[in-house]
C-alpha cells in the first residue's frame, strides 16, 4: 500500500479493467434460512422486497436501526432452495441479533454455511465468460446482481456489480482457483478488490459507511431499498427522507494531488468541515482517487482539501 492507498500493478489492473482478477479465498458471512415462513420474516427486518425474490435471483438489502442507520449489509439469495444471507463476516453479530431477537412465531431453521465454506471473487468484464468457459454455460449466472446458480460441489456462483463471487469449500475453490488462472485470470489481493469498488463508485460499511448512515446518503436507494413492500425496521426514516426531503450528505468522488490515510477530514476552500475520506486507492489510469460521504454542499468540480493535501470533488465512479 502507498499511504495507506490500495495499489496495484499494471498487469493486475488490465485484468480489473479488461480482463479477470482472482481475489481470495477468505472468510464470509453465509446464513441459510429454511422453512416456509422465512421471506416473511425477513420481508419485515430488512430494507428490500424479499417475497418477490425468485429462484435464481436475489436483493441488496440493508439491515437498519429505528432511525433509519445501516447496521448490516447483505445479499438476499434465493438459491432455489432456502434464502441465504451473505455478508462480510463481521457483520454477523447485527444480523444473527436480529434473527433470535424476532424470530418468535416464524417457523425457519438456520444453517451457518460461513462455518464451512470460503468466498472467491472473479473481479472484471470478463469474470463471467471466464466462468463459463472453465465451469461450463450452466455454471455461470445471470447478468444481473445477485443472480445466482449452484454448480458442481456446492459451489455457489453469484453476480456482483464488479464480477463473480464463488461460494463454497475451501478445498472446492482450490481447484477452481487452478482451473480459473490456468484459463486466464489474473491473481491478486484485497487491494485490487478495493481499488476496482473504488472506480465503480461502490461504498462499504467500514470505510464510507458507518452507523450513522442512512441509505440515501450512500446513494444506496436504487439498490437496497423498496418503496412498495409493507412496513420493516427503520421504514420510516428512510421514506421519509425519499419523499419529502433531501439528505444532508451524499456519496461523492474525490480526485486527489496524493494518496491520504482513510478517515482523515475532507474540507471546502472556505474551511468548512465537510466530511471524511472513505477508501483510497491508486488507479494506473486516474491517480488518486477516493470516495466519501460529504455534505450536500460539496458538489462536482468543486475544490477541496483531505488533511492538506488538494483535491476534486467528483460523481462516484465518474471517469476522469
Amino acid at each position: 500500500m502507498t499511504g495507506h492507498a490500495a495499489t496495484v500493478d499494471d498487469r493486475v489492473y488490465t485484468a480489473l479493467t479488461a480482463g479477470a482478477a482472482l481475489i481470495g479465498p477468505r472468510g464470509a458471512g453465509a446464513l441459510e434460512l429454511r422453512g416456509d415462513d422465512a421471506p416473511d420474516f425477513l420481508q419485515g427486518q430488512v430494507s428490500n422486497d424479499v417475497e418477490q425474490i425468485a429462484a435464481g435471483s436475489g436483493v441488496y438489502a440493508a439491515l437498519l436501526s429505528p432511525k433509519g442507520q445501516m447496521r448490516a449489509d447483505m445479499r438476499v439469495l434465493n438459491t432455489g432452495e432456502s434464502l441465504l444471507l451473505l455478508c462480510v463476516e463481521n457483520q454477523l453479530p447485527p444480523i444473527r441479533q436480529m434473527i433470535e431477537s424476532f424470530r418468535i412465531g416464524f417457523r425457519f431453521e438456520v444453517v451457518d454455511r460461513g462455518a464451512e465454506s470460503a468466498l472467491l471473487s472473479l473481479v472484471g468484464p470478463g469474470s463471467r465468460d471466464l466462468l463459463a468457459a472453465v465451469l461450463g454455460d450452466l455454471a455461470a449466472p445471470g447478468e444481473r446482481e445477485n443472480d445466482n446458480v449452484t454448480a458442481d460441489h456446492g459451489l455457489l456462483a453469484v453476480t456482483t456489480l464488479l464480477g463473480v463471487d464463488l461460494l463454497g469449500p475451501p478445498k472446492t475453490l482450490v481447484t477452481a482457483t487452478a482451473a480459473l488462472t490456468t484459463a486466464g485470470a489474473v491473481t491478486a489481493g484485497p487491494e485490487a478488490y478495493e481499488l476496482a469498488r473504488i472506480e465503480r463508485g461502490v461504498p462499504r460499511i467500514g470505510a464510507e459507511i458507518d452507523e450513522r448512515t442512512i441509505p440515501q446518503e450512500a446513494g444506496l436507494n436504487d439498490r437496497a431499498v423498496s418503496f412498495t413492500k409493507g412496513c420493516y425496521v427503520g421504514q420510516e426514516t428512510v421514506a421519509r427522507l425519499h419523499y419529502k426531503g433531501k439528505p444532508n450528505r451524499q456519496l461523492r468522488g474525490l480526485v486527489l494531488e496524493a494518496p491520504v490515510a482513510p478517515g482523515v477530514p475532507v474540507t471546502a476552500a472556505d474551511g468548512r468541515d465537510l466530511g471524511r475520506v472513505g477508501g483510497v486507492a491508486v488507479s494506473p489510469a486516474r491517480g488518486v482517487i477516493a470516495l466519501a460521504i460529504l455534505r450536500k454542499e460539496a458538489s462536482p468540480g468543486d475544490i477541496v482539501s483531505a488533511d492538506g493535501v488538494a483535491g476534486r470533488v467528483t460523481e462516484p465512479g465518474e471517469n476522469v
